[in-house]
């Protein structure tokens, strides 16, 4: 089999991250562990490292994304650092334009900026986040345009400009786990990033809606699917499914509501999810790619395949730093024959 053979060939592959608490870490902890991923990731030839927003979770530590997004990028050389994403109706598309022209000035060509509808909390964090401007019938569309309107150099002749930012060619996404993102991001000609690591259900339909709604644009001449996906991978099959049992707790805890720190593996799931909790849990997981180089290798070859992606991003909620590390180690290696 020649390399063009491989559907992984050319394939990028790329890390997500959402700073999780492991049990009896801190905060101070957590961003530590980030650095050295980001700087591991980097040496193993990753094409992107993203931070996720999100607010009001004690254990995700990521609530000031783009703080965050340029502490890695201080910390490392190469690697494309950036969001995955920016909530936009927490923010004014100034205040994120002047952020992250910023980022991108300091960080020159490594920024990207991922930018999701949803707020990435409950209802009464977002009124909090949003105060007076909290809106039922948020126009995702129109603040993605007022937002590129910021960025770009004409808008040198608007009374109200971006400073740093104006000019700057900093790369936007659209985020999504549903058929309405795909569409705007089709239409609007920019690249699509779906979160299947935990809305698998409509990921399909959803790529498929995008490349046919797909108009080329200035910023991208034909469909860039990035699908984020769970990876669990150790060097035996038995040892990836055991670490993965943290992934599958704290999912337990989202859906029971009993929010806890990632817990370590434990032996038998049965002692912690009912029948019912599983077969949800199984529902929101199900592109989580289990096991040792061989493995992960043969299903993300089908994954290929079947789904035509440009890039596959992994999350990995793994309660161990070492397996954490030795997991995009065996991740990388997937892409790398």
């Amino acid at each position: 089999m020649t390399s063009h053979d491989n559907p992984l060939h050319g394939l990028k592959y790329s890390l997500l991250d959402l700073a999780v608490v492991s049990q009896g870490d801190t905060y101070s902890d957590t961003f530590e562990k980030c650095r050295t991923l980001a700087q591991k990731a980097e040496a193993l030839g990753y094409s992107r490292f993203w931070l996720s927003e999100h607010h009001n979770m004690q254990h995700v530590a990521s609530s000031a994304t783009s703080v965050l997004i340029g502490n890695i990028a201080e910390h490392t050389k190469s690697i494309r650092v950036g969001s995955g994403g920016i909530m936009l109706p927490n923010h004014s598309p100034l205040a994120v334009a002047e952020q992250f022209g910023t980022l991108s000035t300091l960080y020159p060509d490594r920024i990207d900026l991922g930018l999701g509808r949803a707020p990435g909390t409950d209802g009464a964090t977002a009124m909090a986040l949003r105060k007076n401007n909290y809106d039922l019938n948020y126009n995702f569309e129109a603040h993605i345009e007022e937002l590129q309107k910021y960025l770009s150099a004409e808008n040198r002749f608007s009374n109200v400009r971006a400073f740093p930012g104006e000019g700057i060619d900093i790369p936007l996404w659209i985020l999504g786990s549903s058929m309405e993102s795909a569409v705007l991001a089709g239409k609007m000609g920019l690249p699509y990033a779906f979160a299947a690591h935990f809305a698998p259900a409509q990921f399909y339909r959803a790529i498929e809606l995008y490349r046919h709604y797909f108009e080329p644009s200035d910023y991208l001449s034909e469909p860039y699917v990035l699908a984020c996906v769970n990876v669990i991978g150790a060097d035996t099959d038995d040892e990836a499914n055991y670490l993965a049992t943290s992934l599958y707790q704290a999912f337990t805890g989202i859906i029971t509501n009993t929010r806890r720190p990632l817990m370590p593996p434990v032996d038998d799931m049965d002692e912690v999810w009912s029948g019912d909790v599983r077969e949800a849990v199984m529902q929101m997981t199900a592109f989580t790619f289990v096991g040792n180089k061989e493995t992960l290798q043969h299903h993300f070859k089908e994954f290929a395949k079947a789904t035509k992606v440009n890039e596959i991003m992994a999350i990995s909620q793994i309660f161990s730093q070492e397996a954490k590390l030795r997991s995009f180690e065996i991740f990388a290696s997937v892409f790398n024959e």
